[in-house]
């Protein structure tokens, strides 16, 4: 375990602590390992960073030549939003497919064995789970990342997420506090606002947050969102009426605060990322979510000087930094207790992934179509990515079909002629239309309406959050467009 120079000064040692950053490559940079012998605390790995598990293993391995209580955060969800098998897509279905199935002990084991794989790899920070409520069924970036949107049911679900994903030592860290479930803009692009009343938030907004902290969450990520029944002024990140005084000191919340990535539009596009830093520990965030987007050591060293700066000409207070710093290594000291200690979390469960995904199945079927046996034309209508999710991870029904049906071909669609292109593109063979989120994009639907009239025989698979009426000779939902989800939907195809 390395020693601090020491030549940095307790200041510098707090202010790098509270950084959470990322990095480009899949091996370890010089600057990030310089940085670890000189207070740095965690890093975070994104999808660019990993190649496969051996790979991030190795990696893991080389930081932790450098500092032994190393904190690795990894926005590692499963379902949609996968970092870990960003290239193939998850194995594990997502939020809403164990909402729909609604068995918590599903989910803990979903989440156990998520949790032995991460911890396996040396990462041992998740920034999950997602405890939002999917209250408007039109928000643009949670949609099937929540468990649904009734506050009962994702309560139950955080709660057994959390346990799972923790009895392999790596923390969890639920997320959009105070909730994002209600929005119908996407924090990455600007700044959205909650408008409700107080009993609103604390029986919905609220109540999965508390069934996280009851379950013993080690971390809270924040969400760039305006509550004004909270503060008027601030959003969630940068109040510190949301941070210390509902979350610290009315929901007695005593673990890590994190930030949620903040070179997002909805704070740096409106108070500048130096600045919008120094308002969020000021707040009382602990630790600073950077380097989705901004992942160098120039980043790094502005905000470490922001942070020292701040300190230096009171606008920070000396103690509410050594605070934030002196919760991060906690944390870090937690899971590095966690991961020499013999694991008490049972064997593991490779196929746990591929069971719920089966069980979140829902087929409609229509009187008289005929089973599907014999090559089809699948139309995957794609919309714009979620930037949460990234456009790198594959998704659909295609590829699995063409395994199980030889002679089966595939296109991708978009746009007010979708329809009448994949149309075209069948030449008359029957068609498996894939959509997701179908109620939130016209022209899917009307994509549809015109393969439909065209041929009553149609299936269509929904992956994203089942709004819209179902349809065509068959219709099968999902909940979700992990790489499992789309295994569990071929196999629908064929059945139904």
């Amino acid at each position: 375990m390395t020693t601090f120079t020491t030549g940095a000064s307790t200041l510098t040692r707090d202010a790098l602590a509270v950084l959470q950053p990322g990095f480009t490559g899949t091996a370890a940079p010089d600057w990030v390992r310089r940085r670890l012998a000189e207070g740095l605390v965690s890093v975070a790995l994104f999808g660019r960073n990993v190649a496969d598990p051996e790979q991030v293993t190795a990696l893991t391995s080389q930081l932790r030549a450098e500092r032994d209580d190393l904190l690795v955060a990894i926005d590692e969800e499963a379902g949609d939003v996968t970092r870990l098998e960003v290239r193939t897509g998850s194995s594990f279905p997502g939020n809403h497919a164990l909402g729909a199935v609604d068995d918590p002990a599903l989910t803990r084991r979903v989440a156990r064995e998520l949790g032995r794989r991460l911890a396996a790899c040396g990462v041992n920070l998740n920034w999950a789970p997602s405890a939002d409520v999917n209250a408007n069924p039109d928000n643009p970036v949670i949609g099937v990342r929540s468990f649904g949107r009734d506050p009962a049911l994702v309560a139950r679900h955080t709660a057994a997420y959390v346990e799972g994903l923790q009895s392999h030592g790596v923390a969890a860290c639920t997320k959009h506090f105070p909730g994002h479930g209600d929005t119908s803009v996407d924090s990455h692009h600007a700044l959205p606002q909650i408008d409700l009343d107080v009993t609103t938030l604390h029986e919905r907004e609220l109540r999965p947050f508390r069934a996280a902290i009851e379950a013993g969450t080690r971390a809270v990520m924040t969400a760039h969102i305006r509550v004004p029944v909270l503060d008027p002024d601030r959003p969630a990140t940068l109040s510190p009426r949301i941070l210390t005084g509902l979350l610290r000191d009315e929901l007695g919340y005593d673990g890590l605060i994190v930030t949620d990535g903040m070179e997002m539009g909805a704070v740096a596009g409106t108070y500048g990322l130096e600045h919008g830093v120094v308002l969020a520990i000021a707040a009382g965030a602990d630790a600073i979510c950077v380097g989705g987007g901004l992942a160098d050591e120039d980043t790094v060293l502005r905000l470490q000087d922001a942070l020292v700066t701040a300190v230096r000409s009171g606008e920070l207070p000396e103690e509410r930094l050594a605070d934030a710093a002196a919760r991060v290594r906690s944390l870090a000291a937690w899971t590095t207790g966690m991961r020499h200690s013999p694991s008490a979390a049972g064997d593991p469960a490779p196929e746990i992934g591929l069971t719920a995904a089966r069980r979140a199945v829902t087929v409609t079927r229509a009187a008289g179509p005929a089973p599907v046996t014999a090559p089809v034309y699948v139309a995957t209508f794609s919309p714009a990515p979620n930037i949460a999710v990234g456009d790198e991870t594959p998704w659909g029904v295609g590829a699995e079909l063409e395994r199980l049906l030889p002679g089966t071909a595939t296109g991708h669609f978009t746009g007010p002629d979708a329809g009448t292109e994949a149309l075209r593109a069948a030449g008359g063979r029957r068609v498996v239309a894939v959509v997701r989120d179908e109620h939130r994009h016209p022209w899917m639907g009307a994509a549809l309406d015109t393969l439909i009239a065209a041929g009553p025989d149609t299936v269509v698979v929904e992956m994203g959050v089942p709004q819209s009426t179902p349809r065509g000779a068959v219709h099968i939902t999902t909940h979700g467009a992990a790489r499992v989800c789309g295994v569990a939907a071929a196999e629908a195809v064929l059945a139904g």
